[in-house]
């Protein structure tokens, strides 16, 4: 039986065979720490990361308003500038109820070390962002700073980033977008947008390997020190570099992880790839939404990606993730996806969370019909 991997939304795989083919290289031939030596192959790996950087930049219409850093991770990308923005006591920051933990465990230790304020955007019925009660909540009190992922891990919904950004600066709040879900997937521009931060991963939607992130900064913008070590650069002096990227880039660069990334953004289409999985996810949707024994999650239409969130009546969701496993070799992921705040809304505890299947590039019209076939058996049991 064929193996069918629905967990694109935690990673995608596989990955372009690019990709695989530009780490093998660069890890028998150009493995050498960057930055750091004045000798050929040093120079020639810090010229990969330099270039890695104007393809990111590229990729977001940012080279004019930006400054990109690396990171081993979206969620170490979340701590830098969470931890070092200037939080004082009362400052109240908004987040979407949609938001990761990678956003949400960072705050909460500011909340507790600077008693800072935490409050979530208000939703719609349909678990859409209600931008006219956050006019009048930002109204009442105006953000240190709104934090907005700009596609659900959970259900998939693209929020409505860049109305909330402007609603935001109205207001003279920072704007913090976790891009971790949609980057490669969702067109952006950054030289048009008030958006002040945007976190990334690598091996998302961007189809590069584990290992790297990192997040656009906008010029202009001011964080604290939170990493130190070294960094090639200005050895003699114990305090860190000033200047950007260097200043949150300690210890040696991940080379090998930054050429899968530069080979993935080349081969990057956002709009192929949402047309792509929104086809997909819109049949599974059809197929399975009007099942009495399935529920659904679903966004509206024209805000889906490629995530299908449901649960099936009488089984909980790690129940139903199992059984597919085992039964007919579909890989899905079951539970709360580190996405602490949502589920009140979605009302899923009953269920222990939900079932996640996620498409990729990659997902065939005839992977998605095994998953429908498999799930409508198992609802029919119930």
């Amino acid at each position: 039986m064929k193996s069918i991997y629905l967990d694109n939304g935690a990673t995608t795989y596989p990955k372009p065979e690019s990709v695989y083919e530009a780490m093998d290289y660069v890890s028998r031939n150009l493995a050498v720490n960057a930055g750091r030596g004045s000798y050929k192959l040093a120079r020639e790996a810090t010229e990969l990361i330099d270039e890695t950087r104007e393809k990111l930049l590229y990729l977001v219409n940012g080279k004019d308003e930006m400054y990109v850093v690396l990171t081993p991770s979206a969620t170490m990308a979340a701590n830098l500038i969470i931890q070092g923005m200037n939080w004082e006591k009362g400052d109240i920051c908004y987040v979407s109820p949609y938001e990761h933990n990678a956003i949400m465990r960072p705050l909460h230790l500011m909340e507790e070390k600077y008693q800072i304020e935490i409050a979530q955007l208000p939703l719609n019925d349909d678990l859409t962002i209600d931008l006219e009660k956050t006019e009048y909540l930002f109204g009442l009190k105006e953000p240190k700073a709104v934090f907005i992922t700009q596609v659900s891990n959970v259900t998939g919904y693209i929020l409505p980033v860049e109305k909330l950004s402007e609603i935001a600066q109205k207001h003279n709040g920072k704007v913090i977008v976790d891009s971790s879900q949609s980057l490669g997937l969702i067109n952006i521009n950054l030289n048009e947008s008030p958006v002040d931060y945007m976190i990334f991963a690598g091996h998302k939607n961007l189809y590069g390997p584990l290992g790297i992130g990192g997040f656009f900064m906008r010029k202009g913008e001011k964080l604290k020190t939170v990493l130190a070590g070294g960094t090639g650069s200005d050895s003699l002096n114990l305090n860190m570099p000033q200047s950007i990227p260097g200043m949150f880039e300690p210890a040696s660069p991940n080379i090998v992880a930054i050429a899968g990334l530069k080979a993935a953004i080349e081969e990057a289409d956002t709009d192929y790839c949402l047309e792509h999985e929104r086809k997909l996810i819109n049949y599974i949707a059809k197929k399975i939404s009007r099942n009495k024994n399935i529920v659904t999650y679903l966004p509206p239409e024209h805000l889906r990606t490629g995530i299908m969130a449901f649960n099936i009546k009488g089984y909980s969701a790690s129940d139903v993730g199992m059984i597919l496993d085992e039964d007919f070799n579909i890989a899905v992921r079951t539970g709360y996806h580190c996405a602490p705040l949502i589920h009140e809304h979605l009302k899923d505890k009953n269920f222990t969370g939900v079932v996640r299947a996620s498409v990729s590039r990659f997902t065939t019209m005839e992977d998605v019909e095994a998953l429908v076939d498999a799930v409508v058996e198992l609802s029919e049991s119930v």
